[in-house]
């Protein structure tokens, strides 16, 4: 099942992963990240990174996210979008957090990534050249972020009748 997500959509999302990002607990690396989810019912669902002084303890803005949704029950998505405090579009999510998306999330979903100095309006369906003007949102496959990844569908596959 495809669905289109639009401009105005990926825009809305984008601003729920900044308001995200406000919420982070992060006193111990001032490093702030929020992340936002667009559920196939059109919801959107925000998460912000919680850090533990048992560094073992901390979780991630997108698996905060995602486990909110779950717990919610939606277990559909259509895009995510990632924010953090840095003015780099770069900053994708860590490896832990690719895994996890793919457990829930299929190989096409779009994955923005957004700095810290984007502006209301600037993510357009054009994004190469929204990348070359002011470089403030990259946006990629989980498939590109996570390339032959292991997933539930790699588990059923090892299962005999």
């Amino acid at each position: 099942m495809s669905h289109t997500v639009t401009v105005e959509q990926y825009e809305s999302l984008i601003q729920a992963a900044l308001q995200a990002r406000d919420g982070s607990y992060s006193p111990y690396s001032k490093f702030r990240v929020g992340a936002a989810l667009l559920t196939a019912e059109g919801e959107t669902i925000k998460g912000a990174n919680v850090e533990n002084a048992s560094y073992g303890g901390t979780i991630c803005a997108e698996r905060s996210a995602l486990c909110k949704a779950v717990t919610d029950g939606k277990k559909n998505f259509l895009a995510i979008a990632v924010a953090a405090d840095v003015p780099s579009a770069s900053v994708s999510p860590c490896g832990i957090c690719r895994q996890f998306i793919r457990e829930f999330c299929p190989l096409t979903t779009p994955i923005v990534m957004v700095s810290s100095t984007y502006q209301t309006g600037d993510y357009t369906n054009d994004q190469q050249a929204v990348n070359e003007k002011n470089k403030t949102t990259v946006t990629m496959t989980l498939e590109q972020l996570l390339p032959m990844s292991f997933g539930p569908d790699e588990l059923k596959m090892g299962q005999r009748s």
